[in-house]
């Protein structure tokens, strides 16, 4: 049981993450009905943003641990949000009365170009950092086995559901909400209101890239080591999680993310740690089956 526990705790805290990066795609999805593939690669650049602002923080600024950390965050929220902003006017812009097939293109095109660009200006070997927030509970000890809850893992668990009720209550309830969900009925009728869409687009991808710039910044504080290539198999994984609990709901995202989590944790510790993605992969394809709108997606209704 205690060992069970814990690989409670770690697939939630990984689950986390995985649901901050589905909340990016998500967005996106839910008013240009298009994925964004390159939200993997910004939450890499949010890792190495967040290592850097950190770094320069402690040793050129002198600054303590907690004023460094803020100092990342922000840094790191600000430039992912610009890089979110700068991509939807040149990439995705442009393309937004083509094909659909044009815009999906030409993000994974923005995704090669971001990764080798910080692959070559970090090198390809791994970035470690050591630990910064240490300590935690002992919430059991039996059988010479503690479960244990570390701050970082608290710290993760409660930002994500913080910044999850957040954005909940800010679609449902404020005027770039109401914008949103207009936008994602019916685009064209939201503009011939009055909306600007250009402005709501660009805001949604903003939010959504730094919400992958935390998440960059606690996969980095939490596992101490971070390369260039950790954006794509993350953004498969959050893309997953958003699928699998319903492409367009946020809860859903959430839920999806938790959920896979869970699964690889729960996957490594009693089977075959080389299956895990296997077994990911496999539980998606069976929700799809019976269910193809995920968890908590709904049925789209076409009128005629």
């Amino acid at each position: 049981m205690e060992y069970f526990l814990q690989q409670m705790i770690n697939g939630l805290t990984l689950g986390s993450i995985y649901g901050l990066i589905a909340i990016g795609y998500t967005m996106v999805y839910s008013i240009l009905g298009m994925i964004n593939f390159a939200h993997g690669t910004i939450y890499m650049l949010g890792a190495f943003i967040s290592l850097i602002a950190y770094l320069a923080a402690t040793t050129i600024g002198g600054a303590p641990v907690v004023v460094a950390l803020m100092v990342a965050l922000f840094a790191t929220m600000a430039f992912t949000a610009l890089w979110g902003w700068t991509m939807e006017r040149v990439a995705y812009r442009p393309l937004r009365q083509a094909p659909r097939l044009a815009p999906l293109i030409s993000a994974i095109g923005v995704s090669i170009v971001l990764q080798n660009f910080v692959a070559q200006a970090q090198g390809a070997r791994v970035k470690p950092l050591p630990p910064v927030i240490q300590g935690g509970f002992t919430l059991m000890d039996g059988d010479g086995f503690s479960v244990n809850l570390s701050w970082m893992q608290i710290i993760v668990i409660v930002m994500t559901l913080a910044l999850m009720a957040g954005f909940s209550w800010m679609i449902a309830h404020t005027r770039l909400g109401r914008a949103q969900r207009a936008c994602e009925q019916d685009m064209k009728m939201a503009s011939l209101l009055g909306i600007d869409i250009d402005r709501v687009v660009s805001t949604t991808f903003v939010i959504g890239a730094a919400l992958a710039g935390v998440a960059g910044l606690m996969v980095t504080l939490y596992y101490g080591v971070i390369d260039f290539y950790i954006g794509f198999l993350a953004g498969i994984k959050a893309f997953t999680a958003a699928v699998l609990g319903g492409i367009g709901s946020l809860p859903g995202a959430m839920l999806g993310g938790l959920l896979i989590g869970l699964i690889e944790a729960l996957w490594s510790a009693y089977f075959s740690i080389e299956y895990k993605d296997v077994a990911t992969f496999g539980i998606l394809i069976m929700v799809l089956v019976f269910r193809p709108t995920g968890l908590l997606g709904r049925p789209d209704v076409e009128k005629i």
